[in-house]
């Protein structure tokens, strides 16, 4: 049973943080709880509230009362509310990065740097690109002719626990631009971020029920908020299991899902590319100890250029740091959670019963807890598990290619296609080859340069639908065409 609360509140390093849920403007309790464990240490942060039915109803009843509102504000009504949030991200950077650091082991110095800003720059976007868009206008078969945008209503976000604060930021940004309100349910292994996003929203004066979070264990809560009859949009990013649960119980509702999956991304390299820049790149993969969608994780690298290029990426690799995330000497953090590090662990033993060849780490770390070695494994064919399945973790494997057509044929020989990574000095091959990647992101001589009004996502296994932009304010509305017989009005 939930109830409305004297707010429990832990203390993180210094920075007071609520533990309930928040819902129409207040927070709310559970009868049930849940362990939320650092990864530094693997010491209990807190207990954190445990939602199930009855908070998913309490949170999507009160996001669709507050929705009639919210939706006649308009872009330009609503675009005050999202700068002003984004102000107090700007303003509060530090002790968000201070949580989230402890909270999922991220690098304090990439939160700091660019993480939690890039939450406020998501806000800022949002909130100009919604107020900017231009209704359609045309003339034809006698009638005058508008595309308008409507606000599709109560929106269900579903956050992984990499990167919560930052990945939270950038799918409720779009929908609450658009006139939709929000339920918004962190991941538990990472939820205290998306706690102080909720107070920042209530300080920046949101209506009550515009925004809400519920916290609990996604096939409990989770479940019971994608298939509430009155949720209109979910959206999603994590696993290719999770999507096709939610993808079967918003298919019973007719309601439109989006889905940023997992990934085994291409790192290809050809013998033309400034070596030197492109082995840096690749084990700079293993940055936050692999625990990001995006990575390149199978280095592909043309013929003549193996052997080099794997004595210059070995120097670059032997230059880590694993260590607490909260210095600023450590560039691998631990994993996230024991059952994470444990399946980590049980891709590389498998690769080595398999036959694959360990080339460096393969063990955990000699500092104990959830530190695991930077591993590189060269796979016996490409139909290794280690090819072809999502590690997510600081675990990479190396293959070679003879040639353009054979680097594609790897390239796009997983069931995945999030992203891809290439380095080149021709200009041409950078065309050819980044247009025959099957992947909803290439990146060429560079990695994770983001344009916020770009589309993005995956294909095959690796998403439906896509974020960024136009393309995510045109997800979170309903489409309508209103035509009118010339001469008709006055």
């Amino acid at each position: 049973m939930s109830t409305a609360t004297t707010e429990h509140r832990i203390d993180v390093e210094g920075v007071s943080v609520s533990t309930e849920h928040f819902i129409g403007g207040e927070r709310v309790s559970s009868a049930e709880r849940f362990e939320d464990i650092s990864p530094i240490d693997e010491a209990v942060i807190g207990e954190i509230a445990r939602g199930g039915d009855e908070e998913a109803d309490r949170a999507v009843q009160a996001a669709h009362a507050a929705f009639g509102g919210w939706a006649a504000l308009g872009a330009a009504g609503r675009a005050p509310y999202l700068h002003r949030l984004a102000d107090l991200i700007d303003e509060r950077f530090e002790e968000l990065a201070t949580v989230e650091c402890r909270d999922m082991a991220m690098l304090i110095r990439s939160l700091r740097a660019r993480v939690i800003k890039r939450g406020a720059r998501n806000y800022r976007a949002y909130a100009d690109l919604s107020a900017a868009y231009e209704e359609r206008d045309w003339r034809s078969n006698s009638t005058w002719n508008r595309v308008q945008r409507m606000p599709a209503g109560p929106a269900v976000i579903i956050t992984p626990w990499n990167a919560p604060f930052m990945l939270s930021t950038w799918k409720t940004a779009p929908a609450l631009a658009a006139g939709c309100t929000v339920v918004l349910k962190p991941a538990e292994w990472s939820p205290l971020s998306c706690s102080l996003l909720a107070d920042l929203a209530q300080e920046a004066g949101f209506p009550p029920g515009v925004f809400n979070v519920v916290q609990g264990i996604g096939e409990e809560v989770g479940a019971a908020l994608v298939r509430h009859p009155l949720v209109r949009r979910v959206a999603l990013t994590g696993s290719v299991g999770a999507a096709r649960e939610i993808g079967q119980q918003t298919a019973r509702n007719v309601v439109p899902f989006t889905g940023e999956l997992g990934g085994k991304n291409p790192f290809i390299v050809f013998a033309d590319s400034d070596l030197e820049a492109a082995a840096k790149k690749a084990a700079g993969q293993y940055d936050d100890a692999g625990q990001v969608c995006l990575s390149g994780t199978r280095i592909l690298v043309e013929d003549p250029v193996a052997d080099e290029f794997l004595e210059l990426f070995n120097r670059f690799a032997d230059e880590h740091v694993l260590g607490d995330p909260r210095d600023d000497a450590t560039t691998v953090t631990p994993l996230i959670h024991p059952v994470h590090r444990d399946r980590v662990e049980g891709f590389v033993e498998r690769a080595r019963e398999h036959g694959d060849e360990i080339l460096r780490g393969g063990h955990r770390a000699e500092i104990g807890g959830l530190f695991y070695e930077p591993t590189l494994i060269r796979p016996k064919s490409n139909d290794s598990e280690i090819v072809q399945n999502e590690v997510f973790g600081p675990v990479l494997c190396v293959q070679t290619f003879s040639g353009e057509a054979e680097a594609i044929e790897l390239a796009n020989s997983t069931q995945y296609g999030l992203s891809g990574i290439v380095y080149t000095g021709s200009m041409g091959r950078a065309d050819r080859v980044g247009r025959a990647l099957e992947a909803g992101t290439v990146w060429v001589n560079t990695f994770l340069v983001r344009d916020l009004t770009a589309p993005f996502g995956g294909v095959k296994l690796s998403g439906v639908g896509r974020e960024g932009g136009d393309y995510a304010l045109d997800f979170y509305s309903d489409l309508k065409t209103l035509q009118i017989l010339e001469g008709s009005v006055g």
